[in-house]
């Protein structure tokens, strides 16, 4: 059964969380995709995504890449899956994959300072409950560590 997961961004920018949950995906061997909502936030990832750490990188591509599907890490705005992944991370306010079920985890990123993107969480949250799927809510503790909440 696909597992929902709700990462609530407060006082962070995705630019910092992203990177981290994206490692921890490749590290379990899982293929993600990262669905945003627009074209200059997915330049802006994939160009942080080479250089967020001195010592290394993240392993990606965009969906405008000929080697799109051989790719572990794909950035795209459409809700296409060209390399197979088993993991969508749904970024500011991309919409919930129909198929969910072809994913073994979809991870909803929102901002919680932006009173929009809490509302549509919550909408997504009550959606996801009424089909009857696993979700589960996250939020940084004081440490910056996350903890399930619900």
């Amino acid at each position: 059964m696909t597992e929902i997961l709700f990462y609530h961004l407060q006082g962070q920018k995705l630019e910092g969380v992203l990177p981290a949950l994206l490692e921890k995906s490749l590290e379990r061997g899982w293929k993600v995709v990262v669905q945003g909502a627009s074209e200059e936030r997915i330049e802006a990832l994939d160009a942080h995504l080479w250089t967020y750490r001195d010592d290394g990188f993240l392993p990606h591509g965009t969906w405008r890449e000929p080697e799109a599907a051989q790719q572990p890490v794909l950035l795209t705005l459409t809700e296409s899956n060209p390399n197979g992944a088993t993991v969508r991370f749904l970024i500011d306010g991309a919409p919930m994959p129909v198929d969910t079920q072809s994913y073994q985890r979809i991870v909803l990123l929102f901002d919680g300072d932006d009173a929009e993107a809490v509302t549509a969480a919550r909408a997504h949250w009550s959606a996801v409950k009424e089909k009857g799927l696993e979700a589960t809510y996250w939020q940084a503790d004081e440490q910056g560590r996350w903890a399930k909440k619900a």
